[in-house]
């Protein structure tokens, strides 16, 4: 084993008997560093949590890959459609099978609902049978998802609780409907179910239904819709699938001479504001990893001062029997590294102690209309809360390197008369 080490370990790190003052200063050392290195885990989970909570809504309100006809839309009643039959078998033959969770054909089209004392604009979306509800029954506040299978219930529609509560509506009401294309088609559905997503761009805009509602108004056949919606069973391989279906159903236009040319988009694609919104938490995250990094600097430097001015008089008596300045520096920096140590632990216990916590109980609230979440949400990601603890290990040792050079200024005569 090295001296340095050696000594170090037997070393007290705090106040000396001749020097107690020194104990609280190093209190406060560590009580700096643990606050900062709670803050930076903090911050990496809140905002991990934050981008996963947006991101799932997102993906769960929107279809994963969105294939559309490349016509040109224009107004009046001459919408670009999608016929499924163009889509869907092609992609259940496909080697992308198995990579997909479900294939749905999707209308959309804007209405006003209309009460006895009230209206609102929205858009309706018409889903068919193939359409996964999950999301959307776990959002339910009351009622039931529409009965999509079941013909005689084309009529059924949810609405969210803003539209329910700006409209004064429940479940079991009838509300007209009015789609207005070349003329005004008025239908009455039934509300079956109130959901709330506290995502408002969307509560505030849709209402979900039938297909066949929206198809009968626009005189479409039952194969026909806006876009097909497909969802991928894993996120991470949205991108690849809707490349994969843009040259299956590229090629399959080119084989049949098909004059219709197909896009296919995936949520990025069709989200980039709210992507690109998320993708700026990173720079927050950064930024206050680097203010937390330099007030940890400032810390041990100090706490690096008091250590060496505790033991002026050892300092002395080791050169004087023989220690050289960059041995004595290894001492001083061995002995630091407790200090280093010991926050850490402090700091990672408090910090994910108090992530789990508010991960499991939610007891910090947000306002949902402006954050889309009512609470603040958690994700403890164990790799970056590793390299978290890495590189404070890396930058404090860095950091003590230029201040210990002060112990190479001490000199033994007077050191060893210092008091």
């Amino acid at each position: 084993m090295q001296f340095e080490i050696f000594i170090a370990r037997r070393l007290k790190l705090g106040g000396s008997d001749d020097n107690p003052s020194a104990a609280p200063n190093l209190t406060i050392a560590v009580v700096g560093m643990v606050l900062a290195i709670v803050v930076m885990i903090l911050s990496i989970t809140i905002v991990c949590g934050f981008k996963s909570e947006i991101s799932t809504k997102i993906y769960n309100l929107d279809s994963h890959i969105k294939v559309t006809n490349s016509a040109v839309t224009v107004s009046g009643s001459n919408y670009s459609t999608v016929d499924s039959r163009d889509v869907a078998p092609l992609l259940a033959g496909s080697p992308l099978a198995h990579k997909l969770q479900s294939v749905s054909l999707i209308a959309e089209k804007p209405a006003i609902l209309k009460t006895s004392d009230d209206f609102k604009g929205i858009v309706y979306r018409g889903v068919d049978s193939c359409f996964s509800w999950h999301y959307f029954e776990q959002c339910l506040t009351d009622g039931r998802v529409p009965a999509i299978a079941d013909s005689a219930a084309a009529g059924e529609v949810i609405i969210s609780q803003k539209v329910a509560s700006q409209l004064r509506l429940a479940v079991g009401d009838r509300i007209l409907t009015y789609f207005i294309d070349e003329r005004v088609r008025v239908r009455r559905p039934s509300v079956v179910g109130i959901f709330s997503t506290d995502f408002d761009e969307f509560d505030n805009a849709y209402i979900l239904g039938n297909i066949a509602a929206i198809q009968g108004v626009n005189g479409w056949d039952k194969h026909t819709g806006t876009y097909v919606g497909i969802d991928t069973r894993n996120l991470e391989q949205i991108q690849e699938c809707s490349y994969d279906i843009y040259r299956l159903l590229s090629k399959a236009a080119v084989e049949k001479d098909s004059p219709i040319l197909y896009s296919v988009t995936d949520t990025r694609h069709n989200n980039v504001a709210y992507f690109s919104w998320l993708s700026l938490l990173d720079m927050n995250v950064i930024i206050i990893i680097v203010l937390m990094t330099l007030v940890s600097a400032f810390t041990l430097i100090a706490g690096l001062l008091m250590i060496v001015l505790e033991r002026i008089n050892m300092i002395g008596i080791l050169k004087t029997l023989g220690a050289t300045n960059g041995s004595t520096r290894r001492i001083f920096i061995y002995l630091t590294q407790k200090l280093i140590f010991k926050s850490l632990i402090y700091g990672n216990a408090l910090g994910i102690s108090f992530a789990l916590l508010q991960q499991h109980f939610h007891f910090i609230k947000l306002d949902a209309e402006s954050y889309y979440i009512p609470y603040v949400p958690i994700e403890i990601n164990w790799l970056f809360i590793l390299a978290l603890n890495i590189g404070v290990i890396v930058v404090s040792y860095i950091t003590l390197l230029a201040p210990s050079m002060i112990i190479s200024s001490i000199e033994p005569s007077k050191s060893v008369r210092f008091e």
